[in-house]
Formats: structure tokens, sequence, C-alpha cells
């Protein structure tokens, strides 16, 4: 039994309703004047919004060159060879009279804006040739950014060397003025290595096996016959000509002096791969006193192209 008793004030019935938000501001998407209906129906644009979106596209455009430029230093400072001890360097700047006539979009993928470059090492006592000549045809085809380095597991290299790619250049010039990179590391290894696009491919062995991935580059179509044909000449001059014995050096001579008594160059009626490997081989393997009648007037004819006469200066 309660003491006290006290009449209700209202009912217990009464709904009230409570505030779902601090403010309230009008829907601005329902409240449009009929002029900027006329405005969208007229098809319009407002210069604001162009200006806007014209902004936006620049930004994207560095945005993509910015990341162009560091996807390149990548290459390189990422590449294990490219920045250990050091002792050397000399960068030279080819020629860039002649554009690339290629598209190495086509060749390797795209890859927007961004330097190709190709890291390869070489032992300076086996001076890789036929990678010479090839560098000096690419540089023909597109504009190639070059250097020399030497690594610290070589003491000395001869001055020639050094200079395999042409006198240094003083001018600078940036990355982006170029489309693909040399770089040339001679280091102490068994066998010529190149590294390029670290990140998605497996480094690259053998001269013979570099020399196909270059030439590649140079964008000459060929059939299936005639680059089976390369192909054997190339592995003939390396596994034979290079690495052979005294009776497979003089197999592949044989076979050489018949198959160029029948035309002037090894495969067909043009230069290819294979004369580039071929001749280096010979060159680099065989004393001249060996050499049958017909390779040496096919060497001759390989010296004289401007192309070979400057990696056979390396020799000298």
């Amino acid at each position: 039994m309660s003491m006290y008793k006290i009449k209700p004030i209202s009912g217990g019935e009464i709904q009230i309703d409570l505030p779902t938000c601090m403010y309230k501001l009008p829907n601005i998407h329902c409240h449009r004047s009929d002029s900027d209906h006329a405005q969208d129906q007229s098809g319009k644009v407002d210069p604001a919004l162009k200006a806007l979106e014209a902004r936006q596209d620049d930004i994207m455009k560095r945005l993509y060159e910015l990341k162009a430029t560091v996807d390149g230093l990548s290459k390189t400072i990422t590449t294990p060879d490219a920045d250990i001890d050091v002792t050397s360097m000399v960068q030279d700047t080819p020629s860039m009279s002649l554009t690339g006539t290629a598209s190495l979009d086509s060749l390797l993928g795209k890859d927007y804006g961004a330097l190709r470059d190709i890291v390869i090492n070489a032992n300076p006592s086996q001076p890789p040739l036929s990678l010479l000549v090839l560098y000096s045809l690419l540089c023909e085809r597109y504009k190639v950014l070059s250097a020399v380095h030497v690594h610290s597991s070589v003491s000395s290299v001869p001055a020639h060397l050094l200079k395999c790619f042409g006198e240094q250049s003083n001018h600078n010039y940036s990355r982006h003025d170029f489309q693909l990179g040399f770089t040339l590391i001679w280091k102490d290894v068994p066998k010529p290595q190149m590294k390029f696009n670290i990140q998605n491919m497996c480094p690259i062995e053998g001269e013979g096996n570099i020399a196909r991935f270059l030439f590649s580059l140079l964008g000459q179509a060929q059939d299936v016959l005639t680059a089976t044909l390369v192909d054997s000449w190339v592995d003939a001059a390396m596994f034979q000509l290079v690495e052979g014995s005294n009776k497979e050096k003089a197999t592949a001579l044989r076979s050489l002096n018949g198959a160029l008594g029948r035309m002037p160059w090894l495969v067909g009626s043009d230069l290819t791969l294979a004369d580039i490997v071929t001749w280096c081989a010979v060159l680099q393997s065989c004393s001249a006193a060996a050499v049958p009648a017909n390779v040496q007037k096919w060497m001759k004819c390989c010296e004289n192209l401007p192309h070979f006469s400057s990696a056979y200066k390396l020799l000298k």
C-alpha cells in the first residue's frame, strides 16, 4: 500500500518525434532551377568542369611519366652488378640522327614511357664482338643510351675496351631522350650474361643466346626455314668454333667454306645473325692459316662493313 497517490499528468500513449540528425539542409538534387534543367538538356558543359577535367588529365599524365621514370631507375638500382664497387665508368651518347623505324612496344610489349635497359656482363679477356656489332646496328634503328662499367672482380681493363662504344661525350641528356639503354659491365664471368626486365625475366647466358635476343630487336621478320638455318649456324659457331676441339673446328670451317662457295652469305642473299656470330667466332678462335679461301673472302666482306670494322678494332 503506497503512502501517496499522484494522478498522471498526461496519458501514456503520447507519441514523441525524436530528431534523427543535428542539422537539416535542403536536397540540392531536388531543388534545381529550371535553367539548370535547360542546360542539361542542351548538352552544354560548364567551362569550370571542362577546366577541372583538363587539369585531372594533366595530373594523370604527369603521374604516368613519374612512374615510368621510377621504373627505369629501379631497373638500374636493383640490378645486382650495376652498383657494386664500380671502379671506372665511361658513358657515351651515340648519334641520334636515326630515329627508330621499329616499335619496341610491338617487340617487347607496352611499357609507357620507360627506357628499356639491357645490362650485359662480359669478361674483358674474351670480348663479345658479336654483341658490339649488334649494338652498332641497334644504334641505327633506336636512340640508345650506352655506358661501360668495370666490376671490382676485374683488376684492369684495356683502354680500348673502356671506349668500345666510342669516345666519351660531354653532353648531358635525359633518359627520356632515349628508347633503349645498353650497359656493358666488364666482369670476371665464364660466359656473357644479359639481364633485361629483371622483374619478369630470368638472366640470359651465352653470347649466342644474347645475340639472338638483340637481333630480334631489329624487327626483321624471318620464315621458319630461315630462322632454323640461322640458329644452326649460331650453334655451330658457339659449340664447335669457340668451345670445340681442333677436329670440330676443322669440320665447322669445311662446312663454312662449302656454304660460302655457293652464296655470298651463310643464309640467303642478305646479312643475318648467322654471319655476325660466325664471323666473330672465326676471328677469335681460328688462326688465319687454317681459314679456307671462301671463308677468308667472306670475312673480308664483313670487315668492310662499318659495324664489323668497329668491333674488329678491339682485337688490335
